[in-house]
């Protein structure tokens, strides 16, 4: 057992200081001044002074890379284990993209059952950008009714050049499936959708409902920042559904693209409800830059750590609280995702914690109970990162 003593606890509402008692993968008991005998064999772990936070959950990451729209030489290498913790992320959901035909979706599921052994949470979407979409057993639906891993479809592209212009039946029977699979798995079986740069990028999804029984809620949009107009959509659309803000993209297109932090604050501004609000960051992604004509003119990739330093500066610079920041990192995503031990610190919860100092450092950093961070220094690494 572990016994973390004297932190500051946003659950992610503000709780207070408190203790928090860990025994295997589970936090089993949240209180004041708890005291374990020491023929338990706990350790206790001093943390004053501390915020103590849910684990990063990010919806969006290129598990086993990504990219290539540059030719072979631009497809990006898998993420790392250490990637994941130095951003704080303790849940990650892995995703094909854009190549969905030279990749395939075994290697995300493999790749995510590597980060699991490796001591996080690890999760992956059947599909890529395509429609028809590759999957592992020959449809969506039974990809997420049989496989453990896979929680949804995605992502799906929508509004960009590089999609596969997916009519409005298509998309019906592909959300369909995917929602019958996730009633079948007892999981959320949302689809992931990337938005893309064109003029009335939400109008599928509105076309979808409208044209069946489906909800808006079945969709996840994200890169709803990417641009201004679409952000200025994602107000209106965000008001009946999820909306999905990309952090690593700013940095390398702050003239095109919307700061996520600004954008969080836009959005609850706006009057959009607060649990319709998550971000991911695109980890390992390939963030590309194309002119009118679709040529490639620039192409970067995604970090993870993105989404760390967003939530600070969404609470740091942007005034946003801090309750209300962590929520779009963790509960929201958690509730979306239909993810039921994740994003909240509570009893019976899986014993994902964050200590972060007034600055957003991390100091100490459980995942399923195991310390993965302590004093600042990643003791966890991958397989193949050396000690």
């Amino acid at each position: 057992m572990k016994l973390f003593k004297g932190c500051e606890i946003y659950a992610p509402e503000h709780l207070g200081k408190k203790d928090i008692l860990v025994a295997g993968e589970k936090i089993i008991l949240i209180g004041d001044d708890l005291e374990m005998p020491d023929s338990m064999g706990t350790e206790v772990v001093d943390v004053p002074g501390l915020i103590a936070v849910p684990g990063l959950i990010d919806s969006h990451v290129h598990i086993a890379g990504a990219g290539g729209e540059g030719g072979p030489a631009s497809r990006t290498p898998e993420m790392q284990l250490s990637q994941m913790l130095e951003a704080g992320i303790t849940t990650v959901v892995g995703c094909l993209g854009t190549d969905g035909m030279t990749r395939n979706i075994e290697s995300v599921l493999m790749k995510a059952k590597a980060l699991k052994q490796e001591g996080v949470s690890a999760y992956l979407y059947t599909g890529a950008y395509q429609v028809p979409t590759p999957t592992i057993l020959g449809d969506v639906g039974r990809d997420i009714a049989l496989i453990e891993e896979v929680i949804g479809t995605g992502e799906i592209a929508l509004s960009d050049h590089r999609s596969s212009s997916p009519t409005v039946t298509e998309l019906i029977r592909l959300a369909s499936h995917s929602r019958v699979g996730g009633m079948l798995g007892g999981k959320a079986g949302i689809v992931n959708i990337h938005m893309g740069d064109a003029e009335n990028p939400f109008q599928p999804l509105y076309d979808v409902v409208s044209m069946s029984e489906l909800s808006l809620k079945q969709f996840l949009p994200t890169h709803c920042n990417r641009n201004k107009h679409i952000f200025e959509e994602a107000k209106v659309y965000g008001k009946e559904s999820y909306v999905d803000i990309t952090t690593s993209g700013y940095k390398f297109f702050p003239d095109e693209e919307v700061k996520p932090s600004v954008a969080v604050a836009a959005l609850l501004k706006a009057g959009v409800p607060p649990g319709h609000i998550s971000m991911s960051s695109d980890g390992c992604g390939s963030l590309p830059m194309f002119d009118s004509s679709g040529k490639l003119l620039r192409l970067e990739s995604g970090s993870l750590i993105s989404m760390l330093e967003e939530l600070r500066d969404c609470v740091l610079q942007e005034g946003v609280p801090l309750d209300k920041a962590l929520a779009v990192v963790t509960s929201n995503v958690a509730g979306i995702l239909g993810l039921k031990m994740k994003g909240r610190l509570e009893k019976g919860r899986d014993a994902d914690i964050l200590f972060l100092n007034r600055e957003f450092e991390i100091v100490h950093m459980s995942a399923s109970g195991e310390i993965m961070v302590r004093n600042g220094d990643i003791i966890r690494k991958g397989t193949y990162e050396g000690s």
